[in-house]
Formats: structure tokens, sequence, C-alpha cells
């Protein structure tokens, strides 16, 4: 569906303290291509379909004029947004998160609405949301 406007969301950045090792960890747990990693480690990009996933660092120039970026420190904290990734296994999904340094939040469970959905917080304190694929009917 085309806007008026020509607007879509084209970006999704992720303000990080590991550019590489965010790389690794979406690229392993969700097994999205790499876009393109910047020689200067400042700033990359993962394929996830119509959305590109960035990374940055967590201080930079932006962030001096945008306003620096909070990163929660406890468990009951969290950052005012999340990421919310469709997957065919919520469950292995998961798994595999946990094994690569997610921390769990609450597992995966079927919903009333017929989704299987799960929260877990990446390895630099981003809440992700695991979700089961929908059909549009």
């Amino acid at each position: 569906m085309s806007l008026p406007t020509g607007a879509r969301l084209a970006y999704v950045i992720l303000y990080v303290e590991d550019i590489d090792a965010a790389v690794k960890f979406y690229k392993d747990v969700f097994m999205f291509d790499v876009r393109r990693v910047d020689n200067s480690r400042r700033w990359a990009e993962l394929e996830t379909g119509s959305t590109t996933l960035a990374f940055t660092p967590l201080e930079q120039r932006e962030t001096k004029i945008t306003g620096g970026v909070h990163v929660p420190d406890e468990r009951e904290q969290r950052q005012n947004v999340e990421i919310s990734i469709s997957v065919f296994d919520v469950r292995d999904t998961y798994e595999r998160a946990l094994k690569a340094g997610a921390k769990e939040v609450a597992k995966p469970e079927q919903k009333e609405w017929g989704q299987t959905v799960g929260y877990l917080r990446d390895p630099f304190g981003i809440t992700v949301r695991l979700g089961s694929h929908l059909s549009s009917s």
C-alpha cells in the first residue's frame, strides 16, 4: 500500500554499547542478513524484511543533539519502546535467544487471539517481543 506522503518506516535504530556483539546476537538468533557494517564500527544494518534494523553507539554526535540514551539498570525498568519480531517457532527462537545471552522476561504462551507470544530482554537491555505469525483473515 502506498501512502499519499510516500512515508514508510525505513529503520529501527537500536543504541548499543557493542555494535559487533549486537549484530552477532540478532544475526545468530533471528538469522537476519547483514546489510552492512560501517568500517568505523559506529553503524550496522540488518535486513529484516521491509524495515532495516540498525545499530549505533550509545554516545555519538546525534545523541548530543537529540538527548542521551537511557539504559535501564533494573529488571523492573525498561525503555519506552520494544521491538516485536514475528517468527515461525516462538519457543525455539526464545530458547536460542536465551542461549545467546538474552534475559527471560515472560516465557512464550498461547494468547486468546491465537498467537504465541514471549518477551525477553536482549543483552543490551532492549525488550524484544517474539510473536508467532498471525493470518490476515
